[in-house]
């Protein structure tokens, strides 16, 4: 979260904006109402300015408890992780997901997932430079992506808060699935091995997660973890999944790249 995001308050409940609006209602003044509740002028001036802006236009997972889909939100949280990013609009935050063009299942996936996380949200598909891109607009997806920041995902701390990871506890294949049908690929390595005097190649498939943050990386081999898959470190951003039976449990797990 930004500092200037910050000071806007978009990270304050529910609750507490009820509670400074009525301070104001009630004849108190904009420092009045800030050294009671403890909530920045600024932030406060903005829901008073702009008193339909405080809800978004939907009610939000996290500052109204509304009930969310546990198991789209783990599979968003890695799609984004691995390929998304959100960025400050006057009104409401852009949720942005880029999709390779070459798998549309993924594409609908991740719409999917946005779908079910951000229930009453409208759901746009633009077209970029040899990719879609998946965009959903509401102002609190800092709330339910807390990851967000100034700079690029790798230049600051990825850390989950532990309501995520509770739920990336419960269903650590769909994490997985957002982070390799994002930022992974499923291809196929060989190898030679002399046998009895004469040189044979092997093939065989393994699936890389290749990503520059190591905050990313751990989050990714935690996942793994979870599920039982082993995995090992191939170079310095990328994590492989090589033995025959973690390929198949990972297949089984997140399905192939369509």
């Amino acid at each position: 979260m930004s500092e200037a995001d910050l000071r806007l308050g978009f990270v304050y409940s529910m609750s507490r904006r009820n509670e400074a609006l009525r301070l104001l209602a009630e004849g108190h003044t904009l420092s009045q109402a800030s050294r009671l509740t403890g909530i920045s002028r600024a932030a406060i001036r903005d829901w008073a300015a702009h008193p339909g802006s405080a809800r978004g236009g939907s009610s939000c997972p996290r500052c109204d408890l509304v009930d969310l889909d546990a198991e789209a939100y783990s599979a968003l949280l890695g799609f984004y992780l691995g390929d998304g990013c959100i960025s400050r609009a006057p009104r409401y935050f852009a949720l942005r997901v880029s999709c390779d063009l070459k798998y549309p299942r993924i594409i609908d996936d991740v719409a999917e997932c946005i779908g079910a996380v951000h229930r009453t949200g409208t759901i746009h598909r633009v077209s970029a430079e040899g990719c879609l891109v998946i965009q959903s607009h509401w102002q609190h997806w800092p709330c339910v992506l807390p990851q967000h920041g100034p700079g690029r995902k790798h230049e600051r701390r990825i850390v989950l808060h532990g309501w995520q990871r509770d739920i990336v506890t419960a269903h650590p294949a769909a994490f997985l699935r957002g982070l390799f049908h994002s930022d992974g690929c499923r291809a196929n390595n060989w190898t030679s091995k002399v046998i009895a005097g004469e040189l044979k190649r092997y093939d065989y498939p393994r699936w890389q997660f290749t990503n520059v943050s190591t905050d990313n990386q751990e989050l990714c081999c935690w996942a793994l973890d979870l599920v039982e898959v082993p995995w090992r470190q191939s170079n310095r951003k990328t994590i492989s999944v090589s033995t025959r039976a973690g390929v198949a449990r990972l297949d089984e797990l997140i399905g192939l790249k369509q």
